[in-house]
């Protein structure tokens, strides 16, 4: 045994030899049986060799004809590597229950602004859910899902325009656990879920048209470090919003007026466009009792009108008629009003008058050149302007009530500075009002909304089955199989 000690040292020394190869070992040396490898293994345990995995086979080899007492055998379980627990598959109805416990995170914290904010939806209740979750747990857990949650309870809230809020939820993101420590990490997007939450927010920012500041910057930092994406997010936003912040020759105000009557005079002024149109109240909503006892709602009246528009008008032929046509749509935001016109037929040809072109109307633009650069024969000096007359406009007025009695009440508002319109006969082209979209609206409604056996009846069958098919349809259908 000293001799095979001496002779294979240098094959047995290293600690990673396993009990199992040494039965093949020293078969050679106790004689072809497996019996005796034991003893060898005692031995070689006492040399401190192969220290604890000879014990371990020791103990699965020993038997009772090997001479010694029988010890009961231990049974060990199997430690199986983490690839093989990888490539198992997973039943349905475990798979089912995770799936349940994922969603259900969403829905216990869209239940928790619920509970909160039972008496009203500020923004007071808002940052209290905000605090409620922060100070549960140090550890943040579940702050993507809760961060996604707020983000859809934003709306609600009346904060989707708050900047002190979304840094409020940047500020749930634990700090320095997702900064990335070298330049592998940094390749590989870490933390992808935490960086994918932190640009949604930064989206919804954008969609909104929040400019973020210092306190963005310096959070985005401190949370996923200066080369990640939320950073780089941020970056374009702020290269591209102060670019576009003041391109807007019309800008439109973040709260538009409550009171139909200003709302109406800003619209108006909006489309005239001239500095010289005058805006007029014709009528004012108010609600009246007639002698009968009823109540009768007036509604308002507001027009706009600007000189040059009432020079047209006088020059108008009278013979002529005008039309009022309506209502066109205008939206400001997430309001939509509508709008009425008069206006009439462009000029016959034989009616057209040229007037001479005023050298000082415009002096950027110059609407006709007098002086010769010495061009050439075959050059064409007129401009190539696809001219479409659509017939002047002589006033616009907007009304919550479009039918023919409250737009009489317009013109006859108008006639008291332009006299001309009582000479001039007044044709009406109204299609379905506001009110009459809303009723086709609700009919259209209430249409999708019928019971399954109506649709079928109605919509899906065939009134009449024809009993006869003639021999081209036999024929036909006899083909299309």
């Amino acid at each position: 045994m000293k001799e095979f000690f001496s002779h294979h040292s240098a094959h047995i020394l290293p600690s990673y030899i396993h009990a199992s190869d040494c039965c093949c070992v020293f078969r050679g040396q106790c004689g072809g049986s497996t019996m005796t490898c034991p003893r060898c293994l005692l031995q070689l345990q006492t040399l401190g060799l192969l220290g604890r995995s000879a014990a371990r086979c020791v103990g699965l080899l020993r038997t009772p004809s090997s001479g010694q007492p029988s010890e009961p055998q231990v049974l060990r379980h199997f430690h199986p590597s983490p690839g093989s627990a990888k490539s198992r598959s997973v039943p349905a109805e475990f798979d089912r229950e995770s799936h349940k416990k994922r969603n259900k995170s969403l829905i216990t914290h869209d239940d928790l602004f619920e509970q909160v904010a039972q008496e009203a939806k500020t923004k007071a209740m808002f940052n209290k859910v905000v605090d409620i979750f922060t100070k549960r747990d140090i550890r943040r857990r579940g702050h993507v899902e809760f961060i996604y949650a707020a983000l859809r309870k934003m709306p609600e809230f009346g904060v989707e325009r708050d900047l002190t809020v979304y840094n409020k939820l940047l500020d749930v993101f634990p700090k320095e656990v997702f900064v990335p420590r070298n330049f592998i990490q940094r390749m590989f997007n870490h933390y992808p879920r935490q960086q994918e939450c932190a640009v949604q927010l930064l989206e919804q920012m954008e969609n909104y048209g929040i400019m973020p500041n210092m306190t963005t910057k310096v959070l985005l930092v401190q949370i996923f470090g200066e080369k990640s994406h939320p950073m780089r997010k941020y970056q374009r936003i702020m290269y591209w919003f102060p670019k576009f912040k003041h391109i807007n020759p019309f800008p439109i105000p973040q709260k538009l007026p409550e009171d139909p009557v200003d709302l109406a005079r800003f619209c108006l002024n909006r489309i005239a466009n001239d500095l010289d149109a005058k805006v007029t109240v014709y009528q004012m909503a108010c609600t009246e009792v007639t002698e009968s006892g009823e109540e009768v709602t007036l509604p308002y009246i507001v027009g706009i009108q600007s000189p040059s528009q009432m020079e047209l008008l006088t020059k108008h032929n009278p013979s002529r008629p005008v039309f009022v046509e309506g209502p066109f749509p205008l939206w400001l935001r997430k309001k939509c009003v509508y709008y009425y016109i008069l206006r009439a037929d462009p000029p016959l040809p034989n009616e057209k008058v040229e007037e001479p072109y005023d050298p000082e109307r415009c002096l950027d633009y110059p609407l006709q050149l007098d002086f010769d650069l010495g061009r050439d024969l075959g050059d064409d000096e007129s401009f190539d302007v696809e001219d479409l007359d659509e017939g002047p406009v002589f006033a616009i007025c907007m009304t919550n009530q479009g039918d023919e009695a409250t737009l009489n009440q317009w013109i006859s508002g108008l006639q008291q500075s332009n006299p001309v319109l009582g000479q001039v006969p007044t044709l009406f082209r109204l299609d379905a009002g506001p009110q009459e979209l809303d009723m086709l609206a609700d009919i259209k409604s209430c249409h999708n909304h019928r019971p399954e056996s109506e649709l079928l009846k109605e919509d899906w069958l065939p009134e009449e089955e024809p009993e006869v098919m003639g021999d081209e349809e036999l024929r036909r259908s006899q083909r299309m199989k």
